[in-house]
C-alpha cells in the first residue's frame, strides 16, 4: 500500500456535488482507502482566469494501485461525472490529479508523480498542508508547510466553512 494525495476541484455547475459525487467514488474504488479529506476552498482560477471561481480540496488515500491505474480510475471517475476536456486549465465540471503518490517520482508521457506545479499552486499547498504538513516532498525535499511557507502565489484560497463533505 502506498500513501497517495488526490487533488480535487471543480468550476461549473454544483461544484460541491460534483467533488462530494468524485469522493464518494474514491472511497467505493477497490485498491483505495480513504484516510483523510481536507477543508474545502474557494480559489481564483490559474492560468486562464476568464472563469468562475474553482472549489478545491485534497484527499489523502492509501492505494494498491500503481500509478497508472490509479491515474486510469482518476479520469473514469471524471468522465462518469460528466467532466468534458474544453482549454487548457480551462472550466471542468471536475478534476482529480494525483499530486503525490508514495516517495516514488513518475515521468512518462502520461503521467509526472510528484505533480509539477506543486509548490506554485496555493490552491493545492493550503489544503494539502492542512491535512499533511510535515508530509516530505519526494523532489524538493522538504515539507509541504515549507513550501507553503514560500509560496509567492497571491492568489486567493478561502477556506468555506459551509461546505461540508
Amino acid at each position: 500500500m502506498y500513501a497517495a494525495y488526490i487533488g480535487f476541484g471543480s468550476n461549473i455547475g454544483d461544484r460541491l456535488v460534483h467533488i462530494q459525487n468524485a469522493i464518494h467514488a474514491l472511497s467505493k474504488t477497490e485498491g483505495i482507502t480513504l484516510q483523510k479529506i481536507s477543508s474545502i476552498y474557494t480559489t481564483d482560477p490559474v492560468g486562464y482566469e476568464a472563469q468562475a471561481q474553482f472549489l478545491n480540496g485534497v484527499a489523502a488515500i492509501q492505494t494498491s494501485l500503481s500509478p497508472l491505474a490509479l491515474l486510469h480510475t482518476l479520469k473514469d471517475i471524471e468522465t462518469a461525472i460528466g467532466r468534458k476536456h474544453r482549454i487548457r486549465w480551462g472550466p471542468r465540471e471536475i478534476d482529480l490529479d494525483i499530486l503525490i503518490y508514495g516517495d516514488l517520482c513518475v515521468q512518462t508521457e502520461k503521467l509526472v508523480v510528484p505533480h509539477p506545479e506543486i509548490h506554485l499552486r496555493g490552491f493545492v499547498l493550503v489544503p494539502l498542508a492542512e491535512i499533511a504538513p510535515d508530509l516530505v516532498h519526494p523532489v524538493f525535499q522538504v515539507s509541504i508547510q515549507t513550501l507553503l511557507n514560500r509560496l509567492e502565489d497571491s492568489k486567493s484560497v478561502l477556506k468555506e466553512e459551509d461546505c461540508v463533505l
